[in-house]
């Protein structure tokens, strides 16, 4: 296996990837190998060494406890990051997903990324606090987000990036560990490292020390297909006052969010756990699919102290022991007859489980409205939407419909 690995990381090295990222793909990677030698125990988080968590402050809640004047000063402090890796291949797309169409306002198409700086603009203007935009960009994403961004003559932003850029790993063949290789198209030999990439990744650019020289404590980050997670002053006040490391947000699970991932609580440590599908072990499945049980889901929308993770990252040389998750998916994601191989990954609420102090706080569906398929497209497309003019998509339930549009068309 250690040959195996040499292999990664020497074609890594040919494309020009950091150190950093070799490093931290090779925990991934021993992580992984150690799993594949034994009984693969490693893989999975049991339910016997969990905890349920059946209590968790809403929104509501903590928006009658604090001062909303004084929430702008909070809010003023946090950049609000994005992750915009993604190419959308499960929709079909070749391109970032945040440059899809989404609604039309005013007679003009608007994009998840137009939508996404509508909403900054918005409360730079409304609150007069800098607020940064920074995207996590993937190298076939950066081109594409960084022309939106020029050509939106109202977006402005000085000093601080607008972006950084997730690390890359090659795609395994998981007999023998080495890195695939597929002549009919070199980019499917490689994908990125899972959203957990993020801390490493501004780890690597510095940008945590940029951020601090701005004033800035605060980081709010979500995914750019979630056009739900707004900024908020209520729930930066709300971080601030906790003193907290760490908060995720989190909402309750319905049936159909039964087969996804929950966050639990470590039995031994008392902190916070995120434990996926693919952590499960078959014999916890029917467990870990009660919404009875195990009530909350992670939205992937995440608040973050500045300074305790830049001291988390001190103490792990910009690389943190996350779980390892293993997917297991075909070289072409779009040719089921490709070849099979594995893309390790981390995930980015799995940080909850390295802080004594992480918390959640309950939040509503209207903060958690993802796009993953073009089931979910069709929907936010829909008349059930309205984009209001501070870019907000307003419906009066947002629990999505059942839709189940046929694959092969759409």
């Amino acid at each position: 296996m250690d040959g195996a690995f040499e292999l990664s990381a020497a074609k890594m090295r040919e494309q020009g990837m950091s150190e950093i990222a070799i490093e931290q793909f090779e925990h991934l990677y021993n992580v992984w190998s150690v799993n594949k030698s034994g009984d693969n125990s490693g893989e999975f988080i049991r339910e016997s060494t969990i905890e349920p968590i059946k209590s968790v402050p809403t929104f509501h809640e903590i928006y009658e406890t604090i001062d909303h004047d004084k929430a702008v000063n909070a809010f003023a402090k946090t950049a609000f990051i994005k992750l915009n890796g993604g190419l959308g291949t499960s929709m079909g797309l070749s391109c970032a997903k945040s440059l899809l169409p989404v609604r039309r306002h005013k007679a003009r198409q608007m994009r998840f990324i137009d939508i996404i700086i509508g909403q900054v603009l918005t409360a730079r203007q409304r609150l007069g606090v800098e607020l940064p935009l920074i995207f996590m960009n993937s190298f076939r994403t950066s081109h594409d987000t960084l022309q939106v961004l020029k050509r939106n003559r109202k977006f402005v932003q000085e000093d601080i990036p607008v972006e950084i850029i997730q690390h890359q790993e090659p795609k395994l063949v998981e007999e023998t560990g080495e890195p695939v290789s597929y002549e009919k198209d070199h980019c499917l030999e490689w994908c990125p490292l899972g959203h957990g990439d993020i801390f490493s990744t501004l780890w690597e650019s510095k940008l945590l020390q940029t951020l601090k020289e701005h004033g800035i404590e605060y980081l709010f980050i979500s995914n750019s297909d979630n056009l739900g997670a707004r900024p908020s002053r209520t729930l930066a006040q709300h971080f601030e006052n906790t003193g907290a490391p760490i908060m995720i947000e989190v909402a309750k699970r319905t049936q159909s969010d039964r087969k996804g991932g929950h966050i639990v609580r470590d039995a031994q440590t008392g902190r916070l756990m995120l434990r996926e599908m693919t952590q499960v072990h078959p014999e916890d499945r029917r467990s870990a699919q009660s919404i009875k049980k195990h009530p909350y889901f992670n939205t992937n929308n995440i608040w973050v102290r500045v300074d305790a993770l830049q001291k988390k990252l001190e103490e792990h040389d910009g690389i943190l022991p996350l779980p390892v998750i293993c997917n297991r998916k075909t070289v072409d994601p779009t040719d089921e007859t490709s070849t099979p191989v594995v893309q390790l990954e981390t995930a980015m609420g799995a940080v909850a489980s390295l802080f004594d102090e992480a918390l959640c706080v309950e939040v509503d569906r209207m903060r958690f409205l993802p796009v993953k398929t073009t089931n979910d497209l069709f929907i936010m497309r829909s008349d059930r939407f309205h984009l209001t003019d501070s870019y907000e998509m307003e419906d009066g339930n947002y629990i999505f419909p059942d839709i189940d549009l046929d694959p092969r068309y759409y």
